[in-house]
């Protein structure tokens, strides 16, 4: 554990230069980095000439934050994250835990008329359930680029009363109704409104980790 202010080092260590988090693997820098910690975040300093840290939110849609070499002291928004070093040969990564972040106190008084909400979604409807399926490979892993298929989809929350063409449906109206997507002109045809409803979902926290439990119900 980390007061404000405190520093650790990881990386290979040698015997005359040893660091305070050692990382056994050939080809990490004997000196690779350095985890500093500050009152409600943490910062990410990387020593290598060469090589970019990459450091993943576990807990979020694909959310990572990349630090270049020679950065010092890169703040680093995640409460829980994974510190990954590249390597060819297997995989080099550690796991930082940080404080929690503060927030500002909602129950204050609001005067005038409510804003509205820029994606109103019911988490009771079908759509939701077929949007959240759509977001899963990636919530449970944030490296993953998998964007499951029509089929994919009816298998895993298929039942009497959905079909593939319900699927396709609801497909369709979130991504002309409720987050209103447009192709990128990158993505393939047959991809592009999956692709871009799991980003903006993930993106905006529309679908978030809890919601999984809701594949299960």
């Amino acid at each position: 554990m980390l007061n404000p202010g405190e520093e650790v080092t990881f990386g290979r260590g040698a015997e005359n230069h040893p660091v305070d988090f050692p990382l056994a693997h050939p080809e990490v820098s004997r000196l690779a980095g350095a985890v500093t910690a500050v009152h409600d975040f943490w910062m990410l300093t990387n020593f290598s000439h060469d090589s970019t840290l990459v450091v993943e939110n576990p807990e979020g849609g694909g959310e990572y934050v990349k630090v270049a070499p020679g950065r010092a002291a890169a703040p680093i928004p995640f409460e829980f994250a994974r510190v990954v070093l590249p390597v060819a040969v297997g995989e080099c990564s550690f796991l930082v835990f940080a404080s929690q972040h503060r927030f500002v106190d909602r129950a204050r008084p609001h005067h005038g008329e409510p804003t509205l909400s820029m994606f109103s979604l019911d988490e009771s409807a079908k759509y939701f359930l077929v949007l959240v399926a759509l977001c899963e490979p990636k919530l449970r892993d944030c490296a993953s680029t998998v964007i499951p298929t029509v089929p994919q989809i009816l298998d895993r929350i298929g039942g009497a009363d959905l079909t593939r063409s319900g699927v396709n449906f609801h497909i369709d109206y979130l991504a002309r109704t409720k987050l209103r997507v447009k192709p990128d002109g990158e993505t393939r045809k047959a991809d592009w409104q999956r692709a871009s409803l799991v980003s903006i979902a993930l993106r905006f926290d529309l679908v978030r980790e809890e919601h999984l439990k809701l594949l299960d119900g």
